[in-house]
C-alpha cells in the first residue's frame, strides 16, 4: 500500500470513529509505529485530525485535553473515590485468594481500605499501591515491572503485559478514564490500554471502580468492552437510566 492510500484509510477511520491509535494502525497496515506517526503528521498538517499522545482524534472531538497527572486526579472527587474504595472491599477474595490492582487514584483508595488482617496475594503495576500494600502484615505483594509512566506511576509496556498474560487471579480491580456503551472502557494512552486489557484477561472477576463523571466519556484507546465487566462500583451521581442499562447487560452496579 502506498503512503497516500494508507493516509486516506486513516483519514476515513478518524472521520467514522473519531479516534485512532498508533499501535492499532501499525498492526492493521503492517508498518512501524514511526511510519504511522509520520502519516498522522501529514494528516494533522492538512487539518484532517489532531495529534494526541498515542494516536489522533477528529478535530471536532471535545476530548482533546492533556491527560491530568496523578496529583490532579487525586484531588478530583476525593470523597466519592474514598466511598468507592470502601465499597470495593465487598469484592475482595476470601482469605488466601489473589487480587490484581490496576493503577489509578480510585483503585488506590480501594487498596488503602484493605483490612490489615485480610490474607491476600496481590499483584499490581502501581508503585503507590505496592508501597502501601507491602506494609500490610498479611499481604504478599508482587509489583509487576516495566516502564513507569510519570503521569500515573504505573508500569506499562511489553514486559508488563508479558507478565500479566501468565497470571490468573480471583479478581481484578480496574480504573478507567472513560466508559461508554459503544467504546467500552477507555484511556488516553495505548500502553496503559494494553496493560489494562491484559489485566482483564488475567481475572476470573473484573470489578471496575469509576466515579460517575467517567460515564459517557470516551478516550483514545478502548481496552475492554462492557461485556468484559462483572461489577461496577460507582457513586450516587450515576444516572438511574444508565444504571438500568448496565444492569440489563448483566453487570452488577454498586452505588457507594
Amino acid at each position: 500500500m502506498y503512503a497516500e492510500e494508507r493516509q486516506q484509510a486513516i483519514a476515513t477511520e478518524v472521520r467514522n470513529h473519531g479516534r485512532v491509535a498508533v499501535a492499532e494502525l501499525a498492526v492493521r497496515f503492517d508498518v512501524t509505529g514511526e511510519t504511522v506517526r509520520r502519516d498522522l503528521g501529514v494528516l494533522a498538517d492538512q487539518g484532517v485530525l489532531v495529534r494526541v499522545h498515542g494516536g489522533a482524534v477528529r478535530p471536532d472531538l471535545g476530548e482533546v485535553v492533556e491527560e491530568p497527572d496523578l496529583g490532579q486526579r487525586e484531588r478530583s472527587r476525593a470523597p466519592e473515590k474514598s466511598a468507592i474504595g470502601l465499597a470495593a472491599q465487598a469484592f475482595l477474595p476470601p482469605d488466601g485468594g489473589s487480587a490484581l490492582f490496576d493503577a489509578g487514584t480510585t483503585t488506590l483508595r480501594a487498596a488503602l481500605a484493605v483490612p490489615p488482617e485480610r490474607r491476600l496475594t496481590v499483584v499490581t503495576n502501581a508503585v503507590p499501591l505496592a508501597g502501601h500494600l507491602s506494609t500490610l502484615p498479611n499481604c504478599e505483594v508482587t509489583l509487576v515491572g516495566g516502564r513507569i509512566r510519570g503521569k500515573t506511576q504505573a508500569a506499562v509496556g511489553t514486559e508488563t503485559v508479558d507478565v500479566l498474560r501468565r497470571l490468573r487471579v480471583n479478581v481484578a480491580f480496574l480504573g478507567t478514564n472513560g466508559l461508554s456503551r459503544t467504546h467500552g472502557l477507555s484511556t488516553p494512552d495505548a500502553d496503559e490500554a494494553a496493560t489494562k486489557s491484559a489485566m482483564i484477561a488475567a481475572a476470573e472477576q473484573v470489578v471496575v471502580l469509576a466515579d460517575s463523571s467517567k460515564f459517557h466519556r470516551e478516550h483514545l484507546v478502548s481496552f475492554g468492552a462492557l461485556s468484559d465487566v462483572d461489577v461496577i462500583v460507582t457513586d450516587g451521581g450515576l444516572n438511574p437510566a444508565v444504571r438500568r442499562e448496565l444492569q440489563d447487560l448483566d453487570i452488577e452496579v454498586v452505588i457507594a
